[in-house]
């Protein structure tokens, strides 16, 4: 290592900006839910997490703005498949 390092030329702040339409935000999730996402990308052979948890977040709000006939016909569905 150097005993002397030069860093008026450094900047401050993130390595890589952030991507589009990406907001960085400090969350706290239990444990076991991030063991469960990271479980599910290793199976999976690889991937990024996160991403995944995005993605379940996005299909819960779609799942949510469903009208709800569309969610009864799902659910008479699924159960339908349950008994037969």
């Amino acid at each position: 290592m150097k005993k002397r390092y030069d860093f008026s030329r450094g900047k401050r702040g993130p390595v890589m900006p952030p991507a589009p339409n990406k907001t960085r935000i400090t969350i706290r999730l239990d444990t076991d839910v991030i063991a469960w996402f990271r479980d599910q990308v290793n199976r999976a052979g690889g991937g990024n997490y996160q991403s995944v948890i995005n993605e379940a977040l996005r299909g819960h709000i779609q799942r949510q703005s469903a009208p709800l006939e569309d969610t009864l016909r799902r659910v008479i569905r699924e159960e339908l498949r349950k008994t037969g």
